[in-house]
């Protein structure tokens, strides 16, 4: 066989490669009654020790409040989820922790990532250069940062990622916000994965599991 003829052959199996993983993803995209998401925690400090139940917090104003005085629908949600764990939000200088919450949604490429693998190793090259049969895959992250009141010191962090075909950030957030409370604090390993089922109607997000990640 020529060197030509090695090389065609090649492209044609790595186009064949890229195409079965590309399937195998839009597949797990489009099964709408099970998400998987990826959750990192940690902090300078013991968060298991640091952040007790029955701790006070108040949240810093986001980005998008700039504007318009109204918060993001997913803020009910949250401090609800906090409320049912033992934290208080008490809106005033008295709370124990400033909580920041930053979220953001960006096109995600599809790549071939490794089982059970930490959410920092999961992006494998080359990325797929087309979107899944017309539509386009959409990383959605949510991290929530404690910081300590009186010292500023960051206490506690964690952050949720999870891959869908829907542009919009505010529909991913039910699972996010459930996901980076699935456990809370979470303490060792940092790296974990979150299932839930997600409604179709109402968008409500229930955990199903929560495994730790082996690297």
């Amino acid at each position: 066989m020529t060197h030509e003829h090695e090389t065609d052959r090649n492209g044609k199996m790595a186009k064949v490669l890229l195409m079965s993983a590309a399937m195998v993803v839009a597949a797990g995209l489009a099964g709408c009654a099970g998400l998987s998401t990826d959750v990192h925690a940690g902090g300078p400090t013991n968060s298991a020790v640091v952040l007790q139940r029955g701790s006070t917090y108040t949240m810093t104003r986001l980005p998008v409040q700039d504007a318009s005085a109204d918060q993001p629908p997913f803020v009910t949600l949250l401090r609800d989820e906090l409320a049912k764990r033992g934290f208080t939000d008490t809106a005033d200088k008295s709370a124990q922790y400033l909580l920041s919450i930053a979220y953001d949604t960006r096109p995600a490429a599809i790549e071939v990532g490794v089982k059970d693998c930490a959410p920092a190793d999961c992006d494998i090259t080359p990325a797929a250069p087309f979107s899944l049969f017309g539509s386009r895959a959409y990383r959605h992250a949510l991290t929530l940062r404690f910081f300590d009141r009186a010292s500023g010191e960051e206490r506690y962090k964690v952050s949720a990622v999870t891959v869908d075909r829907d542009a919009d950030p505010l529909h991913a957030m039910p699972a996010l916000v459930k996901s980076a409370l699935a456990k809370f604090p979470f303490d060792a390993p940092p790296d974990w994965r979150v299932k839930l089922r997600v409604d179709k109607t109402s968008g409500a997000a229930d955990v199903i599991s929560v495994k730790p990640l082996q690297r």
